[in-house]
């Protein structure tokens, strides 16, 4: 007995993208649980003559360095039994509550131990989180942050790629390198790139900690994200740290003016084998009681390296969005991850940001990956330089503020040219090295390294070496950007080094906009419900709906009206049209626009050409056409039946300037037709033809097989339906209620007419 074939659809589906994912079974005793696993704690806490003594089912005497630290530092005594007594439920309907306010939950957030945290948050959908989140975050304002990379650690590429992120609109710029003896030369470039265009970028070269303040302390950076925690001690002490270390690090960033974040995740213990079978949320909670217990500014979290992981796992997606919230109920400042690819699914990676996106985040990427997927050093990012303009679109079409603005193609070739003119000058006034003309030129058109002459590996190993042991500093490159006459640029990085000393964004949430902080302190998230929070300005509205290849009416009219407005009517009027009476007469019934206003189809068909395709046809089929214009009516399915009722066979073709047809009969209601042709842009002129024909057959009495446009698939209405929607406003702009119909001669070159 023959077995039954595999469904073929399952062909088709192994040769999607999301068949390159992975996806995990739960397995608590392997440490793959997103909300829950067994050997997760239950709530507790217990305060004994000021001092706590339990958390989440653990005595004092079993403290490990996490529980100690979050004791000590993160646990507030005032509030602790309040909030550890509250009903998880009741905590999180406070949280979507518009009525309550943010400040009350965050002393709330005060008492709460990791696993209290995490009781409520497990609670919520996806949907409830994400408004949670738009109520809780610290600054009303949202904002992005780009990484700026390039696979050859090429300088003139860093700063040409800086400058295009800071025009995009990114707060905050993060580079890294593939060699490290690079980080001082990727340093000064993406510095000086920053400040081309727009001063009050932070910047960050993301390095081995000590080396990273090292270049800090230079003035070349701002800020920095690279402070690790982990919730497992095995995990912390095989970073070579402890919660105490990581404390008097960011201590030791700030007392320098240098914002400074950590970086946490989920499925971070998971990775390094430590993950000790409890959750990866429980596990992540730790680490953020920890950073709020360390006095940190702000978190980087949802994922992070480990985002893939998660996602891998059922409710994936959700435990990130989960860990987000829990950062910003704490009141840290959330760099909210989407800074990793979780999938090879365009459609999952839409979904994983739109949550963000809606609600909104201090940084909604950390970061974006502003260039190529192949130049991006961290490893993809969820969006990257090839999704740029996917994500611009998002934004207008949720009306949301991702960040970023669009950008024009002109003005981008000389921002380009503008930073790697600007780097090439301060390599040349230090004394690093010269930069040919040729290579400029090359890196400015480059859509990533793979395509640029340019610094070898080696040189610019020699360049960053140089910075280093000559003890360069960011006032060496802006006395050398003065120098050069590029003094617009050297103000923009003044100004981040004049900020250093003020030290105001050190603030939570700070970033720099038109020179001036704003953070949670001068710009609080105050979203009460509808009417309240961040909205964008009219200003700001007008910019982010600005992407390219916008269409106008104006624009659509010009392209399709006749080129020459003086030549003479193909189409001549023969006055009213009246009822035909032969019995193989096939009426072809035109739009008010056809031929005049209109004269090409969607698929770039002539009209003259359609014409007399459907003509021949019906004369193929052994019918006698007639041209009518119809003029009450644009409708296709109105035009089919005008023309079928004044034929003499009870036949007609309606058809638009725009190319869709219909054959019609008289009998029939209006949208009762025989046979459509409603995908214009792929109908062939064979395909007008063969209707023509069809039509004077079904006029014989003939039933011919039915013409089918054939479809791949297309979107074909994202690809039209805007030109379309114009170019029928055109045609119902020439209607003429209860105008009777015209007959039509065609009149072709000096030839005469023909009916």
């Amino acid at each position: 007995m023959t077995s039954a074939p595999r469904w073929r659809r399952f062909d088709e589906w192994d040769s999607r993208p999301l068949r390159r994912d992975q996806f995990a079974v739960e397995d608590s005793e392997a440490g793959f649980a997103t909300f829950h696993s067994p050997w997760d704690p239950a709530p507790s806490a217990q305060v004994e003559n000021g001092r706590v003594v339990e958390i989440d089912g653990k005595l004092e005497a079993e403290f490990d360095i996490l529980d100690a630290f979050i004791a000590a530092h993160h646990l507030d005594l005032d509030v602790i039994d309040e909030a550890m007594a509250m009903d998880p439920a009741e905590v999180a309907r406070m949280l979507v509550d518009i009525n309550v306010p943010r400040e009350r939950l965050e002393r709330l957030a005060r008492g709460m131990t990791p696993a209290k945290l995490v009781s409520v948050v497990s609670m919520m959908s996806s949907l409830e989180i994400t408004f949670a989140y738009s109520k809780m975050r610290q600054r009303r304002t949202p904002g992005n942050q780009a990484h700026v990379t390039n696979a050859k650690d090429d300088p003139l590429q860093l700063a040409a790629d800086a400058a295009v992120a800071v025009a995009l609109g990114f707060d905050e710029v993060e580079t890294t390198m593939r060699v490290a003896s690079n980080s001082w030369a990727n340093a000064m470039a993406c510095a000086v790139g920053a400040a081309v265009g727009r001063g009050g970028v932070l910047f960050q070269c993301s390095i081995e900690e000590a080396e990273e303040l090292r270049i800090g302390m230079a003035g070349f950076t701002s800020y920095a994200e690279t402070v690790s925690v982990y919730g497992t001690e095995p995990a912390f002490v095989d970073g070579d740290d402890t919660p105490w270390s990581k404390a008097f690090l960011t201590a030791a960033y700030a007392s320098r003016g240098i914002k400074a974040r950590c970086t946490s995740g989920a499925s971070a213990e998971l990775l390094m084998g430590f993950h000790e079978r409890q959750s990866v949320l429980y596990l992540e909670a730790r680490c953020l009681c920890l950073q709020r217990a360390m006095g940190v500014q702000g978190t980087q979290n949802g994922g992070i390296d480990g985002a893939p992981l998660t996602v891998s796992m059922a409710g994936g997606m959700r435990e990130l969005m989960a860990e987000n919230l829990i950062a910003v109920w704490l009141g840290l400042e959330c760099a909210s991850g989407n800074d990793t690819r979780i999938s090879e699914s365009e459609i999952r990676v839409g979904a994983k940001i739109t949550p963000y996106l809606l609600a909104g985040s201090d940084l909604i990427c950390s970061g974006f990956g502003s260039i190529r997927k192949y130049d991006n050093t961290f490893n993809p990012s969820l969006f990257n330089g090839e999704d740029i303009e996917d994500f611009l679109a998002l934004q207008r079409d949720f009306e949301a503020d991702g960040g970023l603005t669009p950008i024009q193609e002109g003005d981008m070739r000389e921002l380009r040219m503008h930073a790697i003119r600007a780097i090439a000058a301060v390599f040349d006034e230090l004394g690093l090295a010269k930069v040919p003309e040729a290579w400029m030129l090359s890196v400015a058109a480059a859509s990533g390294s793979q395509e640029t002459e340019s610094f070898s590996p080696g040189e610019v190993a020699r360049i960053s070496g140089a910075i280093r042991d000559r003890g360069l500093t960011a006032l060496d490159v802006v006395r050398a950007l003065e120098r050069r006459g590029f003094a617009k640029e050297a103000e923009n990085l003044l100004m981040m080094l004049r900020q250093r000393i003020s030290g105001d964004y050190l603030q939570t949430s700070a970033i720099l906009r038109d020179g001036k902080v704003i953070s949670a302190l001068n710009d609080p998230n105050d979203y009460r419900g509808p009417g309240s929070g961040y909205r964008m300005s009219d200003a700001r509205w007008q910019a982010v709906r600005s992407v390219r290849d916008l269409q106008t009416r104006a624009g659509v009219l010009e392209r399709e009206r006749r080129v020459d407005p003086t030549a003479a009517p193909w189409l001549v009027p023969k006055g009213e049209a009246q009822k035909g009476s032969d019995p193989h007469e096939v009426v072809v019934g035109l739009s008010p626009a056809f031929g005049n206003e209109l004269t090409q189809t969607t698929a770039g068909h002539d009209l003259i050409d359609v014409v007399l395709a459907l003509t021949e046809g019906i004369r193929e089929g052994g019918g006698v056409p007639r041209l009518v214009r119809i003029r009450h009516t644009a409708d296709t399915s109105f035009l089919g039946l005008t023309a079928a009722r004044l034929s003499g066979s009870g036949y007609g073709i309606g058809i638009q300037g725009k190319g869709t047809a219909v054959i019609h009969r008289a009998d029939r209601l209006p949208h009762m037709n025989i046979e459509l042709f409603s995908n214009a842009p792929v109908t062939t002129l064979e395909h007008y033809r063969a209707m023509g024909r069809n039509a004077a057959l079904y006029a014989r009495g003939q039933t011919p097989e039915p013409i089918i446009v054939p479809v791949d698939g297309q979107a074909l209405g994202a690809r039209h339906h805007v030109r379309i929607a114009m170019l029928y406003a055109i045609e119902t702009g020439l209607v003429i209620a209860d105008a009777p119909p015209l007959g039509l001669a065609m009149s072709i070159g000096q030839g005469g007419t023909s009916a």
